[in-house]
């Protein structure tokens, strides 16, 4: 499978792009070799924008929804400073959470995959780019995701 590169990806560093290209073909290709393409229900990758002024700031959302996981990217402009996944597990009520890019001491992106993955049962990749880390905004974001989560569920 062969796609373009959209203008949000062609900003992302040469590293960036090829962890974007390996985490679309993975599941693309279906991750346990069976070689389908076939994804959840609805069909393959659902790719899904909006945005939302949240305080006085203008902040976008990117969503992919892949076979058996959901990656989110959230942001004011193209960047990818910080990557974090989480997963529920059948060990623990909290799903478990990895920093994957960026500084480790920045837990937003993992913060918010914990709670997207406990909402959704899925793997849950997440890049915040956003400076503000406060708690009221970050529930102001998790809020609007939820928004369209409810309004659209086929993308997520």
């Amino acid at each position: 499978m062969y796609r373009e590169l959209s203008p949000r990806e062609h900003m992302l560093d040469p590293s960036q792009r090829y962890f974007l290209f390996r985490l679309i073909h993975t599941e693309a290709n279906g991750a346990g070799g069976d070689g389908g393409g076939g994804a959840a229900a609805g069909g393959g990758i659902a790719l899904h924008d909006f945005s939302g002024r949240l305080g006085e700031q203008r902040v976008h959302f990117h969503a992919m929804r892949l076979r058996d996981s959901l990656f989110l990217w959230v942001g004011a402009a193209p960047a990818l400073a910080s990557l974090a996944v989480a997963m529920c597990s059948p060990r623990d009520s909290i799903p478990v959470a990895a920093s994957l890019l960026g500084d480790p001491s920045d837990t937003a992106s993992a913060c918010l995959a914990q709670r997207l993955a406990s909402k959704t049962k899925k793997q849950v990749f997440v890049s915040y780019n956003l400076q503000n880390t406060d708690s009221s905004f970050t529930l102001l974001i998790e809020n609007r995701i939820k928004e369209e989560m409810m309004a659209f569920p086929e993308k997520f």
